[in-house]
């Protein structure tokens, strides 16, 4: 096991909790130390929900590893039962409890209780959270979904009718998704079943068969349940994940084949406003730049082609933390002509942005945090994700209007950055920089001395540069001239320019960086 400062993904009994407390009638008995019930936070805290997950803790300490934990877990579960008289329960141990092998599906089924148990195995040391979550919704769906079985046929006269699986508590946007593809759904002519996990019960699971297809949102969570049903009921599934505007087409016109509609209505309709700006003429500042994607797998894919083809962006990165799908996110890189990175270490991943110096880095919390420390724009678009990401107004990411928030999302970082580029070369102005009062005052100036005024006059120590894990130097001064020259190049690539420069000077030994040696080094590396 690694000791990290940040992880992507919690463990597996994690994502079994984002499923329990998605649901409603079903309660989650988790075998746990004192001390694992911190998961409660990431509910009340992150996704500000007003009420605790539906979870019982045996918290046991360390004066009971002595005694008979088997009796205090079946003690847990009884209690539990008899409080929260839920449908159903799940049972399961945290990745601590897991190490004492106290069976808690074994000693729940000895309770015989008068509703449904489901014990769950989730290795700890070998799987992760989303793994989790969707082993958890998959023993659900087999456990209750019924017998296998042909589906009844669908009565004259009704609507087509699917279910919608994916969506949990703590997901990335689902709440908003959610309501989003219920309306392309409703404009297409197709009615809802059952939507599960978030807010389905276990006898709404019982009722999924009825359904005539599954639209599957979310692949990291849904995909084993709607491969289980396929299998049960003859149910098809969507494949394709509607993230921005060709994604959303293409997932109409599968829905429609699926539900034996014309899609024509809805693709011809307004759909989003994003296309119309990828045309326009000030969308071709954003045409090449250069863009860096990680996060889980389907978030990761789809932003990756959204870019690409809908903005005109050079994806120069492509990752995920997803090994299970790290299939269809090679393919993917492959098509932009990168190669895939695939880890759960951030410290990998920030190695690769800094590597491939990008001018935009879409990601999780955790590249948020070192885009920043790079000086690099960046927007988050997938989880792991905090408070801030759960935003109170209606934000999809699926869909068009998803499609619409997600071209605000990636185009606002590189518009500001432009804004600020522009503030920093007119602060050098003789007429309009910080030093000078309002034109309309005459010729009355400020005495005001600004940093940039500061740093102009003194040339800037020389940096420490990093070549590698043991060496480090000392770059070249720069010489004043250069460094205000430097700071006229927008400040997203300021800092490529920088160690490219100090690279170009180091490797031909220049003790002093000059406008000649910065132009040089363009040159050279424009080549």
């Amino acid at each position: 096991m690694q000791l990290t400062l940040w992880t992507y993904e919690g463990p597996p009994h994690i994502g079994a909790m984002r499923v329990a407390t998605a649901m409603t009638g079903l309660h989650y008995v988790l075998h746990a130390p004192q001390g694992d019930t911190y998961a409660d936070l990431l509910f009340t805290m992150i996704e500000r929900r007003d009420a605790r997950p539906p979870v019982t803790y045996t918290t046991f300490r360390a004066q009971d590893l002595g005694r008979d934990t088997a009796e205090l877990f079946k003690t847990s579960v009884a209690a539990a039962y008899a409080r929260f008289q839920p449908q159903a329960m799940i049972v399961g141990a945290s990745c601590t409890a897991e190490l004492i092998q106290d069976d808690p599906g074994g000693l729940a089924k000895a309770l015989d209780l008068p509703i449904p148990v489901i014990p769950l195995e989730l290795p700890a040391y070998q799987k992760k959270e989303n793994w989790g979550a969707s082993e958890t919704f998959y023993r659900l769906v087999r456990a209750l979904a019924g017998a296998p079985g042909p589906r009844p046929a669908r009565e004259p006269g009704r609507r087509p009718l699917c279910n919608i699986l994916g969506p949990t508590a703590l997901g990335f946007r689902h709440r908003d998704d959610l309501i989003e593809i219920r309306r392309l759904l409703d404009t297409l002519g197709v009615d809802v079943n059952v939507v599960a996990p978030l807010g389905a019960s276990p006898a709404d699971l019982g009722r999924l068969k009825e359904a005539d297809f599954n639209v599957v949102l979310y692949p990291e969570t849904a995909r084993s349940a709607a491969e289980y049903l396929k299998k049960s009921f003859g149910q098809p599934f969507t494949r394709e994940v509607p993230l921005g505007v060709g994604a959303t087409r293409r997932f109409v016109a599968e829905v429609a084949d699926l539900a034996g509609l014309d899609p024509a209505p809805l693709l011809d309709g307004p759909g989003s406003r994003l296309p119309w700006y990828s045309r326009s003429v000030d969308s071709t500042y954003l045409t090449g730049k250069r863009v860096f994607v990680f996060g889980d797998a389907t978030h990761a894919i789809g932003i990756a082609r959204m870019a690409a083809r809908e903005l005109g962006f050079t994806v120069v990165g492509l990752g995920t933390y997803s090994r299970e799908f790290a299939r269809e996110v090679r393919a993917e890189a492959a098509e932009h002509g990168v190669e895939a990175l695939v880890t759960d270490d951030y410290l990998d991943v920030e190695a690769a942005i800094r590597a491939a110096a990008p001018e935009l880095v879409l990601g999780t919390q955790m590249e948020r945090h070192v885009a920043k420390r790079l000086g690099i724009p960046c927007a988050v678009i997938s989880a792991p994700i905090h408070v801030q990401d759960f935003p109170a107004r209606y934000a999809p990411q699926l869909g068009f209007e998803g499609a619409n928030v997600l071209f605000d999302t990636l185009v606002h970082p590189l518009m500001m950055g432009l804004e600020e580029h522009l503030l920093g070369m007119f602060r050098e102005d003789p007429e309009f920089h910080d030093g000078v009062g309002p034109s309309h005052l005459g010729g009355n100036a400020l005495a005001v001395s600004t940093p940039e005024a500061s740093e102009a006059a003194d040339p800037a120590p020389p940096a420490a540069i990093l070549l590698d894990e043991d060496v480090v130097i000392t770059a070249a001064s720069w010489a004043p001239e250069a460094e205000k020259e430097l700071k006229k190049i927008p400040f997203f690539v300021r800092g490529k320019a920088r160690s490219n420069t100090e690279k170009f000077a180091r490797e031909r030994r220049l003790p002093l960086i000059t406008l000649e040696t910065l132009y040089d080094a363009k040159a050279h590396y424009g080549r």
